[in-house]
């Protein structure tokens, strides 16, 4: 039995750059971020989740979009979570030279599109990083995390 799985995780930006965290299991880049605690609400698992992996609070912190993430085999559902993305632009704290996770850098905004990253994690930097408003979308993804097919809104 699957079960449906919440995840969080925040962008955070200054000027024209973008703190970023490269997993080290497939080298990709993402946001930091992960599962939600019992309890919690969206908000604050991000905040959270974002001081665990790289040790600042962020501040002024929106949510700017929601995706369902369905994992398929055999062209039937087998896995599925939801993913809320927030993006704060302002922090406080140092930094970790090291996150717990993987190596966290500050990328140029205009180079973001260029990261080794999930399919679906471009169509979310692009709007976090160039658009307004709300992005709402479900990806779907074969057990290998190649992008099947996806459809997107914003708000």
């Amino acid at each position: 039995m699957r079960r449906l799985q919440r995840i969080t995780n925040c962008v955070l930006t200054k000027n024209d750059k973008a703190l970023l965290l490269q997993k080290p299991s497939r080298g990709w880049w993402v946001a930091p971020g992960g599962k939600m605690e019992l309890g919690e609400s969206i908000k604050e698992s991000a905040e959270r989740e974002f001081r665990e992996e790289t040790g600042l609070q962020v501040e002024n912190v929106n949510l700017r979009a929601v995706f369902t993430i369905v994992i398929v085999e055999n062209d039937q559902p087998v896995n599925e979570w939801m993913m809320f993305t927030f993006q704060a632009t302002s922090y406080k704290g140092q930094l970790f030279e090291q996150s717990p996770e993987g190596k966290l850098e500050w990328k140029n905004i205009s180079e973001v599109a260029k990261l080794p990253m999930a399919a679906g994690d471009r169509h979310m930097f692009s709007h976090v990083l160039h658009d307004q408003g709300v992005m709402h979308g479900t990806f779907y993804y074969t057990t290998d995390f190649d992008l099947v097919s996806y459809r997107l809104s914003t708000e």
